[in-house]
């Protein structure tokens, strides 16, 4: 399929929605599981495309690993074939190898670990090629470029032989990811300790011990129905999310708190969370420093309703899957609002310009959450969006459960 077509609901929002498992917890538990010899049994692990790449990686002999757009797979494959001392290539898509991996060699090789770049320096593919102990068990990285190079460190850190202590340098980003693998860790037995005001960690050479693991639905897929209840004319909508825990470990869960302001409340039940409309405030500044990936859909959101937004934190999002500041400024045109640079890499405005009449059709840059961050405009007018494929990076069932609200019809 090319392209799909959304047509707004006709009257009220009403729905039930079983929410995808996150792929973030799932790719912890997953690399955890295997540090275990998989030995434990995960629950619920996500059917996502990420997710299933790393089921297949982790199963397979072959010397080659490729990893297709997953990013979270490439790091955190590159340090457990490192660590454990596999002979492996590991390589991905074009995009996936523009996108930079040189903190986390660098910080592998401080390690013990032998591995060759390929191609370019700093960047996949590469090759690890063993790994022999030289007795480091400290080591700096900075904390602000990527949690998934922290991530990756700390989840192989318990089986080197003298662990592991990080000291994270400069801003912490996205530091609700690195709780949520410590706290995965820790459900398989490996107890470590975190001082965040001297920004260290300290992992002891503990081996994993096996255990059951259910991964909780995902909060990133769960923001898109937030932002379509808040998009949603008749005040009566209603949406139900299954699967959610109010006491979560994801960080994405902070989608209650920024689109409160934006007129979606929130209600947790023992099957997950009810949203229904309140009023909106008049304009939203958020960090999204922690949330990066909140960020096209709250910009979108906000767009549409004609809410003025600052974004701050945002400065990751240029090395995603596709530089999303870029797409974000090109696509929003489109809907007559503007992403505007205030403080150079540092501060955003989004605002309103004008009324657009005809049928916005989207790109989605081979990006999973450009399409589905603009595909809850929907609400409000007919809208096309390019490659609709691309959601089963993350959200395979999404054009199903868009369904359930509104019309959908796909495209050659």
């Amino acid at each position: 399929m090319n392209a799909v077509r959304l047509t707004p609901p006709a009257g009220s929002v009403r729905a039930t929605i079983p929410l995808a498992s996150s792929k973030s917890e799932s790719n912890r538990a997953l690399i955890i599981n295997a540090l275990t010899n998989f030995r434990g049994t995960l629950h619920n692990v996500s059917a996502a495309r990420d997710s299933q790449t790393m089921i297949r990686l982790l199963q397979s002999d072959d010397p080659v690993a490729d990893v297709l757009d997953a990013g979270t797979t490439m790091r955190f494959l590159t340090a457990y074939y490192a660590v454990t001392g596999q002979y492996k290539t590991l390589t991905g898509t074009p995009r996936m190898c523009e996108r930079p991996i040189g903190i986390l060699v660098d910080a592998l090789r401080a390690l013990g670990a032998d591995i060759d770049y390929l191609k370019n320096e700093g960047f996949p593919p590469i090759a690890t090629k063993g790994f022999s102990r030289n007795g480091t068990n400290r080591l700096a990285i900075r904390g602000d470029v990527s949690s998934q190079y922290i991530s990756a460190l700390l989840m192989v850190a318990p089986i080197l032989p003298d662990g592991l202590t990080l000291e994270l340098t400069g801003d912490i980003g996205s530091r609700p990811y690195i709780e949520m693998t410590l706290r995965q860790m820790e459900h398989f037995g490996v107890h470590t300790l975190v001082d965040w005001p001297n920004k260290t960690i300290s992992v002891p050479p503990t081996p994993y011990s096996p255990a059951d693991y259910t991964v909780e639905s995902d909060w990133s897929g769960a923001s898109y129905w937030f932002s379509m209840l808040a998009l949603a004319e008749d005040e009566s909508s209603e949406i139900e999310l299954l699967g959610l825990k109010e006491a979560s470990l994801q960080g994405d869960s902070a989608i209650v708190d920024i689109m409160r302001p934006l007129g979606v409340e929130s209600t947790f039940n023992a099957t997950g969370v009810v949203l229904t409309k309140t009023q909106a405030q008049p304009s939203l500044a958020w960090d999204f420093t922690d949330c990066p990936d909140l960020a096209q859909t709250v910009a979108v959101c906000c767009a549409v309703k004609g809410i003025p937004l600052t974004l701050t934190g945002v400065e990751s999002l240029k090395i995603k899957e596709t530089d999303r500041i870029f797409a974000l400024q090109t696509e929003l045109r489109k809907i007559g609002a503007e992403l505007v640079e205030v403080e150079k890499n540092t501060r955003y405005e989004v605002r309103k310009t004008a009324t657009i009449d005809a049928i916005p059709t989207f790109d989605t840059y081979d990006d999973h959450r450009m399409a589905m961050a603009f595909a809850p405009v929907s609400m409000r007018q007919e809208v096309v969006i390019e490659e609709p494929g691309v959601v089963a990076k993350s959200y395979p069932s999404f054009w199903d459960d868009m369904a359930r609200v509104a019309g959908v019809q796909f495209e050659k």
